[in-house]
């Protein structure tokens, strides 16, 4: 399975419950597709979420995204880690 970071833009005064809630979301569907969303950050000032997920292509993650009500901006492979 390759990794992905994904970002969200607009989301301006995010709070921690509403973050909370939407990774929440993506964990709910997540298995219809054979993703796993690792982790989510978000900076409220700039209103960028970014999340890191596991999965068999970036239209897979899209997919849980989409259906989870937050569509993301962009999706990177992120083939090499440390």
């Amino acid at each position: 399975m390759a990794h992905f970071m994904d970002v969200h833009h607009g989301m301006h005064g995010i709070t921690s419950d509403q973050l909370h809630q939407a990774h929440q979301a993506d964990l709910a569907l997540e298995k219809d597709e054979n993703v796993h969303f690792e982790q989510a950050w978000a900076d409220p000032a700039s209103g960028t979420i970014y999340c890191l997920s596991e999965g068999p292509s970036a239209e897979a993650v899209q997919r849980v995204h989409e259906r989870a009500g937050h569509k993301a901006d962009e999706i990177h492979e992120v083939p090499l880690s440390v």
